[in-house]
Protein backbone atom coordinates (compact mmCIF):
# COMPACT_ATOMS: atom_id res chain seq x y z
CA UNK A 1 0.00 0.00 0.00
CA UNK A 2 1.06 3.84 -0.90
CA UNK A 3 0.35 6.74 0.59
CA UNK A 4 -2.62 8.05 -0.68
CA UNK A 5 -4.45 11.31 -0.18
CA UNK A 6 -7.46 9.07 0.78
CA UNK A 7 -5.10 7.84 3.86
CA UNK A 8 -4.01 11.02 4.80
CA UNK A 9 -7.51 12.68 5.35
CA UNK A 10 -8.41 9.66 7.22
CA UNK A 11 -5.92 9.88 9.38
CA UNK A 12 -6.47 13.95 9.65
CA UNK A 13 -9.86 13.85 11.33
CA UNK A 14 -8.47 15.95 14.51
CA UNK A 15 -7.47 18.73 11.91
CA UNK A 16 -11.34 18.48 10.14
CA UNK A 17 -9.62 16.29 6.81
CA UNK A 18 -7.49 19.21 6.00
CA UNK A 19 -4.01 18.33 5.09
CA UNK A 20 -2.60 21.40 3.64
CA UNK A 21 -2.17 22.45 7.58
CA UNK A 22 -1.62 19.57 9.19
CA UNK A 23 0.86 19.66 11.68
CA UNK A 24 0.65 15.87 12.58
CA UNK A 25 -0.12 12.80 11.17
CA UNK A 26 0.18 9.19 12.00
CA UNK A 27 0.86 6.58 9.21
CA UNK A 28 2.07 3.45 11.45
CA UNK A 29 1.06 -0.04 10.75
CA UNK A 30 -0.11 0.53 7.44
CA UNK A 31 2.21 -1.64 5.16
CA UNK A 32 3.99 0.94 3.62
CA UNK A 33 6.52 0.62 1.24
CA UNK A 34 7.68 4.04 0.59
CA UNK A 35 7.56 7.68 1.65
CA UNK A 36 6.34 9.54 -1.11
CA UNK A 37 3.37 12.71 -1.26
CA UNK A 38 3.96 13.68 2.12
CA UNK A 39 6.58 16.68 1.34
CA UNK A 40 4.38 18.69 -0.94
CA UNK A 41 0.90 17.81 0.46
CA UNK A 42 2.03 18.48 3.77
CA UNK A 43 4.34 21.05 4.29
CA UNK A 44 3.27 21.91 7.20
CA UNK A 45 4.24 18.65 9.35
CA UNK A 46 5.84 19.32 12.77
CA UNK A 47 5.13 15.53 13.98
CA UNK A 48 5.54 12.23 11.48
CA UNK A 49 4.54 9.07 12.91
CA UNK A 50 5.68 5.85 10.13
CA UNK A 51 7.00 3.19 12.82
CA UNK A 52 5.99 0.10 11.99
CA UNK A 53 6.00 -0.16 8.48
CA UNK A 54 7.98 -1.84 5.69
CA UNK A 55 9.92 1.32 4.74
CA UNK A 56 13.25 0.56 3.06
CA UNK A 57 14.48 4.03 2.71
CA UNK A 58 14.50 7.66 4.20
CA UNK A 59 13.62 9.69 1.34
CA UNK A 60 11.00 12.59 0.42
CA UNK A 61 11.22 14.19 3.36
CA UNK A 62 13.40 16.86 2.84
CA UNK A 63 10.87 19.58 1.81
CA UNK A 64 9.31 19.47 5.70
CA UNK A 65 11.51 22.39 6.88
CA UNK A 66 8.73 21.98 9.92
CA UNK A 67 9.19 18.57 10.76
CA UNK A 68 10.29 18.13 14.48
CA UNK A 69 9.72 14.60 15.26
CA UNK A 70 10.41 11.86 13.27
CA UNK A 71 9.33 8.16 13.92
CA UNK A 72 10.22 5.18 11.83
CA UNK A 73 10.93 2.26 14.23
CA UNK A 74 10.54 -1.24 13.16
CA UNK A 75 11.07 -0.41 9.66
CA UNK A 76 13.82 -1.71 7.12
CA UNK A 77 15.88 1.25 6.90
CA UNK A 78 19.68 0.48 6.16
CA UNK A 79 21.14 3.98 5.55
CA UNK A 80 20.70 7.17 7.18
CA UNK A 81 19.98 9.67 4.10
CA UNK A 82 18.11 12.51 2.85
CA UNK A 83 17.43 14.23 6.33
CA UNK A 84 19.70 17.38 5.39
CA UNK A 85 16.80 19.27 4.47
CA UNK A 86 14.79 18.48 7.42
CA UNK A 87 15.90 22.63 9.56
CA UNK A 88 14.25 21.98 12.32
CA UNK A 89 14.40 18.21 13.00
CA UNK A 90 15.05 17.77 17.06
CA UNK A 91 14.44 14.22 17.86
CA UNK A 92 14.71 11.03 15.14
CA UNK A 93 13.85 7.41 16.08
CA UNK A 94 15.35 4.27 13.95
CA UNK A 95 14.72 1.82 16.73
CA UNK A 96 14.87 -1.43 15.00
CA UNK A 97 15.70 -1.26 12.29
CA UNK A 98 18.58 -2.69 9.52
CA UNK A 99 21.11 0.57 10.00
CA UNK A 100 24.69 -1.72 8.87
CA UNK A 101 26.39 1.58 7.85
CA UNK A 102 27.26 3.21 11.11
CA UNK A 103 29.29 5.76 9.46
CA UNK A 104 25.60 7.37 7.42
CA UNK A 105 25.23 8.83 11.31
CA UNK A 106 27.86 11.81 9.90
CA UNK A 107 25.28 12.86 7.35
CA UNK A 108 23.69 14.52 10.52
CA UNK A 109 25.69 17.11 10.92
CA UNK A 110 23.72 19.05 9.21
CA UNK A 111 21.02 19.44 11.40
CA UNK A 112 21.83 21.41 14.37
CA UNK A 113 18.87 21.18 16.42
CA UNK A 114 18.80 17.02 16.71
CA UNK A 115 18.60 16.54 20.06
CA UNK A 116 17.85 12.60 20.66
CA UNK A 117 18.78 9.97 18.22
CA UNK A 118 17.50 6.49 19.03
CA UNK A 119 19.37 3.18 17.26
CA UNK A 120 18.50 0.30 20.19
CA UNK A 121 18.20 -2.86 17.78
CA UNK A 122 19.94 -2.05 15.03
CA UNK A 123 23.54 -3.87 13.42
CA UNK A 124 25.55 -0.92 14.06
CA UNK A 125 24.90 -1.33 17.75
CA UNK A 126 26.58 -4.33 17.78
CA UNK A 127 30.11 -2.69 16.54
CA UNK A 128 33.06 -1.74 18.88
CA UNK A 129 32.91 1.74 19.54
CA UNK A 130 29.58 2.73 18.28
CA UNK A 131 28.81 5.18 21.07
CA UNK A 132 32.24 6.79 21.16
CA UNK A 133 31.75 7.45 17.04
CA UNK A 134 28.50 8.90 17.36
CA UNK A 135 28.94 10.80 20.42
CA UNK A 136 32.28 12.39 18.59
CA UNK A 137 30.10 12.67 14.78
CA UNK A 138 27.30 14.46 15.96
CA UNK A 139 28.43 17.58 19.08
CA UNK A 140 24.51 18.61 18.54
CA UNK A 141 23.38 15.57 20.49
CA UNK A 142 22.08 15.27 24.16
CA UNK A 143 20.75 11.87 24.13
CA UNK A 144 21.52 9.10 22.91
CA UNK A 145 19.45 5.86 22.86
CA UNK A 146 17.87 7.56 25.49
CA UNK A 147 20.81 7.56 27.67
CA UNK A 148 22.05 11.65 28.27
CA UNK A 149 25.70 12.42 26.84
CA UNK A 150 27.81 13.90 29.45
CA UNK A 151 30.27 16.47 29.30
CA UNK A 152 33.33 14.41 29.80
CA UNK A 153 31.84 11.72 27.74
CA UNK A 154 31.93 13.88 24.76
CA UNK A 155 35.68 15.15 25.22
CA UNK A 156 36.27 11.57 25.65
CA UNK A 157 35.21 10.58 22.36
CA UNK A 158 36.14 13.61 20.83
CA UNK A 159 39.95 12.67 21.62
CA UNK A 160 39.49 9.07 20.27
CA UNK A 161 37.16 10.18 16.90
CA UNK A 162 39.80 8.87 14.42
CA UNK A 163 40.56 5.43 16.29
CA UNK A 164 36.91 4.53 16.81
CA UNK A 165 36.32 5.91 13.29
CA UNK A 166 39.24 3.08 11.28
CA UNK A 167 37.40 0.37 13.54
CA UNK A 168 33.78 1.34 12.84
CA UNK A 169 35.35 1.23 9.09
CA UNK A 170 36.24 -2.16 9.02
CA UNK A 171 33.53 -3.78 11.02
CA UNK A 172 31.35 -1.72 8.58
CA UNK A 173 33.11 -3.40 5.35
CA UNK A 174 32.86 -6.88 7.39
CA UNK A 175 29.10 -6.17 7.99
CA UNK A 176 28.54 -5.70 4.00
CA UNK A 177 30.25 -8.45 2.80
CA UNK A 178 28.17 -10.41 5.18
CA UNK A 179 24.68 -8.68 4.10
CA UNK A 180 25.90 -9.72 0.58
CA UNK A 181 25.88 -13.32 1.35
CA UNK A 182 22.57 -12.82 3.14
CA UNK A 183 20.91 -11.43 -0.08
CA UNK A 184 22.20 -14.02 -1.96
CA UNK A 185 21.04 -16.63 0.25
CA UNK A 186 17.35 -15.17 0.26
CA UNK A 187 17.35 -14.33 -3.57
CA UNK A 188 18.05 -18.12 -4.09
CA UNK A 189 15.37 -19.37 -1.54
CA UNK A 190 13.01 -17.10 -2.88
CA UNK A 191 13.71 -18.85 -6.55
CA UNK A 192 13.19 -22.21 -4.87
CA UNK A 193 9.92 -21.77 -3.06
CA UNK A 194 8.74 -20.73 -6.82
CA UNK A 195 9.78 -23.84 -8.36
CA UNK A 196 7.81 -25.72 -5.09
CA UNK A 197 4.96 -23.40 -5.78
CA UNK A 198 4.51 -24.41 -9.54
CA UNK A 199 5.50 -28.27 -8.92
CA UNK A 200 2.73 -27.61 -6.58
CA UNK A 201 0.03 -26.39 -8.71
CA UNK A 202 -2.10 -29.16 -10.34
CA UNK A 203 -4.04 -29.56 -7.43
CA UNK A 204 -4.58 -28.87 -3.69
CA UNK A 205 -3.20 -31.60 -2.38
CA UNK A 206 0.25 -32.37 -5.55
CA UNK A 207 -1.59 -34.78 -7.79
CA UNK A 208 -2.57 -34.57 -11.26
CA UNK A 209 -6.28 -35.11 -12.14
CA UNK A 210 -6.62 -36.71 -15.87
CA UNK A 211 -10.01 -38.60 -15.81
CA UNK A 212 -12.66 -35.63 -15.61
CA UNK A 213 -15.36 -37.93 -14.37
CA UNK A 214 -14.09 -38.96 -11.33
CA UNK A 215 -14.19 -35.66 -10.45
CA UNK A 216 -17.34 -34.81 -11.34
CA UNK A 217 -20.13 -35.91 -8.46
CA UNK A 218 -22.44 -38.83 -8.78
CA UNK A 219 -24.59 -38.43 -5.86
CA UNK A 220 -25.73 -36.61 -3.13
CA UNK A 221 -22.86 -38.35 -1.14
CA UNK A 222 -20.26 -37.08 -3.54
CA UNK A 223 -21.34 -33.65 -3.52
CA UNK A 224 -20.72 -34.07 0.59
CA UNK A 225 -17.22 -35.35 -0.39
CA UNK A 226 -16.63 -32.12 -2.55
CA UNK A 227 -17.68 -29.82 -0.09
CA UNK A 228 -15.40 -31.57 2.63
CA UNK A 229 -12.37 -31.76 -0.08
CA UNK A 230 -13.10 -27.69 -0.74
CA UNK A 231 -11.18 -26.85 2.82
CA UNK A 232 -8.96 -30.30 3.47
CA UNK A 233 -6.73 -30.48 6.54
CA UNK A 234 -3.44 -31.20 4.38
CA UNK A 235 -0.98 -32.41 6.36
CA UNK A 236 1.76 -31.20 3.83
CA UNK A 237 0.49 -27.73 4.07
CA UNK A 238 0.42 -28.08 7.99
CA UNK A 239 4.12 -29.36 7.60
CA UNK A 240 5.38 -26.63 5.51
CA UNK A 241 3.87 -23.96 8.14
CA UNK A 242 5.60 -25.65 11.22
CA UNK A 243 9.20 -25.38 8.97
CA UNK A 244 8.47 -22.08 8.24
CA UNK A 245 7.71 -20.83 11.39
CA UNK A 246 10.28 -22.84 13.43
CA UNK A 247 13.79 -22.95 11.47
CA UNK A 248 15.99 -20.66 11.96
CA UNK A 249 16.88 -18.07 10.28
CA UNK A 250 18.70 -14.33 9.98
CA UNK A 251 17.14 -10.99 10.99
CA UNK A 252 17.37 -9.37 7.67
CA UNK A 253 15.08 -7.25 5.87
CA UNK A 254 14.08 -10.14 3.30
CA UNK A 255 13.31 -12.29 6.04
CA UNK A 256 10.96 -9.84 7.87
CA UNK A 257 9.59 -8.82 4.36
CA UNK A 258 8.86 -12.77 3.76
CA UNK A 259 6.89 -13.13 6.67
CA UNK A 260 5.10 -10.22 5.91
CA UNK A 261 4.30 -11.72 2.98
CA UNK A 262 3.24 -15.04 4.34
CA UNK A 263 0.96 -13.66 7.13
CA UNK A 264 -0.89 -11.56 4.53
CA UNK A 265 -1.50 -14.79 2.28
CA UNK A 266 -2.94 -16.46 4.88
CA UNK A 267 -5.00 -13.49 5.71
CA UNK A 268 -6.05 -13.74 1.89
CA UNK A 269 -6.87 -17.14 1.86
CA UNK A 270 -8.97 -17.08 5.58
CA UNK A 271 -10.70 -14.34 3.78
CA UNK A 272 -11.29 -16.02 0.68
CA UNK A 273 -12.59 -18.64 2.83
CA UNK A 274 -15.22 -16.79 4.68
CA UNK A 275 -16.78 -14.61 1.50
CA UNK A 276 -19.86 -15.71 1.62
CA UNK A 277 -21.59 -17.16 -1.86
CA UNK A 278 -24.44 -14.49 -3.12
CA UNK A 279 -28.40 -16.39 -2.38
CA UNK A 280 -30.56 -17.20 -4.95
CA UNK A 281 -33.18 -14.18 -5.50
CA UNK A 282 -36.16 -14.92 -3.00
CA UNK A 283 -39.53 -16.51 -5.30
CA UNK A 284 -42.46 -14.37 -4.48
CA UNK A 285 -44.70 -15.39 -7.26
CA UNK A 286 -44.44 -18.86 -8.65
CA UNK A 287 -44.40 -18.63 -12.53
CA UNK A 288 -47.92 -19.87 -12.65
CA UNK A 289 -49.05 -16.94 -10.68
CA UNK A 290 -49.35 -18.52 -7.11
CA UNK A 291 -48.72 -15.58 -4.64
CA UNK A 292 -46.23 -17.55 -1.68
CA UNK A 293 -46.59 -16.63 2.14
CA UNK A 294 -43.00 -15.56 3.09
CA UNK A 295 -41.81 -14.05 6.78
CA UNK A 296 -37.77 -13.80 5.96
CA UNK A 297 -37.57 -11.25 9.08
CA UNK A 298 -39.55 -13.97 11.31
CA UNK A 299 -42.08 -11.63 13.22
CA UNK A 300 -44.85 -12.03 14.66
CA UNK A 301 -48.51 -11.30 13.08
CA UNK A 302 -52.35 -11.52 13.10
CA UNK A 303 -54.64 -11.47 10.31
CA UNK A 304 -58.66 -11.31 11.03
CA UNK A 305 -61.53 -9.68 9.52
CA UNK A 306 -63.85 -7.41 10.69
CA UNK A 307 -67.15 -7.87 9.94
CA UNK A 308 -68.42 -4.75 11.19
CA UNK A 309 -66.40 -2.37 9.68
CA UNK A 310 -66.21 -4.95 5.87
CA UNK A 311 -62.29 -4.57 6.07
CA UNK A 312 -59.25 -6.92 6.51
CA UNK A 313 -56.78 -6.21 9.28
CA UNK A 314 -53.00 -7.09 9.77
CA UNK A 315 -51.03 -6.83 12.84
CA UNK A 316 -47.74 -7.06 11.84
CA UNK A 317 -45.42 -6.91 15.08
CA UNK A 318 -42.75 -4.73 13.60
CA UNK A 319 -39.03 -4.15 15.98
CA UNK A 320 -39.97 -1.10 18.56
CA UNK A 321 -37.39 0.85 18.35
CA UNK A 322 -36.97 0.45 14.35
CA UNK A 323 -37.05 3.97 12.32
CA UNK A 324 -39.73 3.55 10.30
CA UNK A 325 -38.40 4.80 7.07
CA UNK A 326 -36.47 1.15 7.00
CA UNK A 327 -40.09 -0.41 6.18
CA UNK A 328 -41.82 -0.52 3.00
CA UNK A 329 -45.28 -1.04 2.55
CA UNK A 330 -47.14 -2.90 -0.89
CA UNK A 331 -51.06 -3.80 -0.63
CA UNK A 332 -52.09 -5.82 -3.84
CA UNK A 333 -55.92 -6.69 -4.28
CA UNK A 334 -54.86 -10.33 -3.44
CA UNK A 335 -51.69 -10.33 -0.78
CA UNK A 336 -50.20 -7.84 1.26
CA UNK A 337 -46.22 -6.96 1.03
CA UNK A 338 -43.75 -6.04 3.47
CA UNK A 339 -39.99 -5.00 3.66
CA UNK A 340 -38.61 -4.69 6.78
CA UNK A 341 -34.82 -3.73 6.57
CA UNK A 342 -34.83 -5.36 3.09
CA UNK A 343 -36.59 -8.53 4.43
CA UNK A 344 -39.62 -9.14 3.00
CA UNK A 345 -42.67 -10.77 4.43
CA UNK A 346 -45.46 -11.56 2.16
CA UNK A 347 -49.08 -12.69 3.11
CA UNK A 348 -51.93 -14.28 1.07
CA UNK A 349 -55.52 -12.52 1.95
CA UNK A 350 -58.47 -14.39 2.40
CA UNK A 351 -60.46 -12.19 0.30
CA UNK A 352 -60.03 -9.43 -2.28
CA UNK A 353 -59.28 -5.81 -1.13
CA UNK A 354 -59.15 -2.26 -2.43
CA UNK A 355 -55.19 -0.78 -2.42
CA UNK A 356 -56.11 2.65 -2.65
CA UNK A 357 -58.62 3.12 0.18
CA UNK A 358 -56.32 1.02 2.49
CA UNK A 359 -54.36 2.64 5.16
CA UNK A 360 -50.51 1.44 7.27
CA UNK A 361 -50.73 2.94 10.79
CA UNK A 362 -47.78 1.82 13.58
CA UNK A 363 -48.14 2.20 17.11
CA UNK A 364 -45.39 4.67 18.99
CA UNK A 365 -45.90 2.87 21.87
CA UNK A 366 -45.44 -0.59 20.81
CA UNK A 367 -43.88 0.04 17.34
CA UNK A 368 -46.54 -2.16 15.42
CA UNK A 369 -47.87 -2.09 12.20
CA UNK A 370 -51.42 -1.85 11.48
CA UNK A 371 -52.60 -2.47 8.10
CA UNK A 372 -56.42 -1.64 7.44
CA UNK A 373 -57.66 -3.43 4.17
CA UNK A 374 -61.60 -2.72 3.14
CA UNK A 375 -63.02 -5.17 1.38
CA UNK A 376 -63.57 -4.59 -2.46
CA UNK A 377 -67.24 -5.72 -2.40
CA UNK A 378 -69.42 -6.34 0.73
CA UNK A 379 -69.84 -9.86 2.05
CA UNK A 380 -72.32 -12.00 0.81
CA UNK A 381 -74.22 -14.12 2.93
CA UNK A 382 -75.74 -17.17 1.71
CA UNK A 383 -79.34 -18.09 3.19
CA UNK A 384 -80.57 -21.07 3.56
CA UNK A 385 -83.60 -21.42 1.28
CA UNK A 386 -86.88 -22.98 2.84
CA UNK A 387 -89.11 -24.79 0.41
CA UNK A 388 -93.00 -23.80 0.87
CA UNK A 389 -95.82 -25.98 1.35
CA UNK A 390 -97.90 -26.39 -1.46
CA UNK A 391 -101.26 -23.94 -1.75
CA UNK A 392 -104.43 -24.85 -0.42
CA UNK A 393 -107.81 -23.12 -0.85
CA UNK A 394 -110.17 -23.76 2.13
CA UNK A 395 -113.91 -22.24 2.36
CA UNK A 396 -114.92 -19.89 4.98
CA UNK A 397 -117.17 -22.53 5.65
CA UNK A 398 -115.16 -25.16 6.36
CA UNK A 399 -113.29 -22.84 8.96
CA UNK A 400 -110.35 -22.72 7.08
CA UNK A 401 -108.01 -19.46 5.80
CA UNK A 402 -108.58 -17.72 2.77
CA UNK A 403 -105.12 -17.60 0.78
CA UNK A 404 -105.34 -12.75 1.27
CA UNK A 405 -105.67 -14.06 5.14
CA UNK A 406 -103.04 -17.03 4.83
CA UNK A 407 -100.49 -13.79 3.01
CA UNK A 408 -101.22 -11.39 5.73
CA UNK A 409 -100.63 -14.12 8.56
CA UNK A 410 -97.06 -14.81 6.70
CA UNK A 411 -96.03 -11.23 6.53
CA UNK A 412 -94.95 -9.41 10.46
CA UNK A 413 -97.32 -7.40 12.32
CA UNK A 414 -95.55 -3.49 12.34
CA UNK A 415 -97.20 -0.68 14.49
CA UNK A 416 -98.50 1.94 13.27
CA UNK A 417 -97.80 5.57 14.76
CA UNK A 418 -100.16 8.46 13.91
CA UNK A 419 -98.17 11.09 12.65
CA UNK A 420 -100.44 14.35 13.98
CA UNK A 421 -99.98 12.90 17.27
CA UNK A 422 -96.65 14.57 19.16
CA UNK A 423 -94.33 12.36 20.09
CA UNK A 424 -92.00 15.24 21.64
CA UNK A 425 -93.01 17.28 24.86
CA UNK A 426 -94.48 20.52 24.61
CA UNK A 427 -92.20 23.28 26.92
CA UNK A 428 -94.74 25.75 25.92
CA UNK A 429 -97.69 24.20 28.09
CA UNK A 430 -95.79 22.66 30.81
CA UNK A 431 -96.64 26.82 32.91
CA UNK A 432 -100.21 27.78 32.45
CA UNK A 433 -100.85 31.42 31.65
CA UNK A 434 -102.49 33.45 34.15
CA UNK A 435 -105.36 35.62 32.75
CA UNK A 436 -104.94 39.57 33.32
CA UNK A 437 -108.26 40.91 35.95
CA UNK A 438 -108.52 37.75 37.38
CA UNK A 439 -108.49 35.89 40.45
CA UNK A 440 -105.39 33.20 41.13
CA UNK A 441 -103.89 31.40 38.28
CA UNK A 442 -106.77 28.71 37.17
CA UNK A 443 -105.65 25.50 36.16
CA UNK A 444 -106.94 24.21 33.31
CA UNK A 445 -108.77 20.89 34.78
CA UNK A 446 -109.53 18.44 31.98
CA UNK A 447 -113.29 17.50 30.64
CA UNK A 448 -114.80 14.67 32.31
CA UNK A 449 -115.16 11.80 30.35
CA UNK A 450 -118.41 11.66 27.78
CA UNK A 451 -120.77 8.77 29.13
CA UNK A 452 -120.85 6.01 27.35
CA UNK A 453 -124.10 5.03 25.73
CA UNK A 454 -124.85 1.98 26.52
CA UNK A 455 -127.74 1.22 23.94
CA UNK A 456 -128.93 -2.83 23.34
CA UNK A 457 -128.94 -3.86 19.45
CA UNK A 458 -131.98 -3.71 19.07
CA UNK A 459 -133.07 0.23 20.09
CA UNK A 460 -134.12 2.77 18.09
CA UNK A 461 -134.21 6.50 18.44
CA UNK A 462 -137.46 8.24 17.89
CA UNK A 463 -137.74 11.88 17.00
CA UNK A 464 -140.78 12.45 18.65
CA UNK A 465 -139.64 11.12 22.09
CA UNK A 466 -137.88 13.74 24.95
CA UNK A 467 -134.62 13.01 25.75
CA UNK A 468 -134.37 11.98 29.61
CA UNK A 469 -133.37 14.51 31.90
Amino acid sequence: PAVTEDLIRRRAEHNECEIFSLEEVSLHQQDIERIEHLDRWCKELRILYLQNNLIPRIENVGRLKKLEYLNLALNNIEVIENLEGCESLQKLDLTVNFVGRLSSVESLRHNIHLRELFLVGNPCTQFEGYRQFVVAALPQLKSLDGTEISRSERIRASQGLEEARRRVAEQEQEYLRRRAEEKEEARRKEAGVEEEKKERKPGFDGRWYTDINNTAPESEKNKENQELNENPKNPEEEQREHEFWHTPCSFTPESRLEAHRHLEEKRRAKEKGKEKKPKAPRTLITADGRVLNINEPKLDFCLTEDEENNTIILDLEVYRHMDTSLIDVDVQPSYARVSVKGKIFQVVLPAEVKPDSSTAQRSQTTGHLLLTMPRAEGEIKVTKTVPRPPRVRQNRRSGGLSEDDQRKNNVPERLEVDPSKRTAVDLANIVPRQIAKEGPMETSRPDPPAAEDHFSEGFVDDPDVPPLI
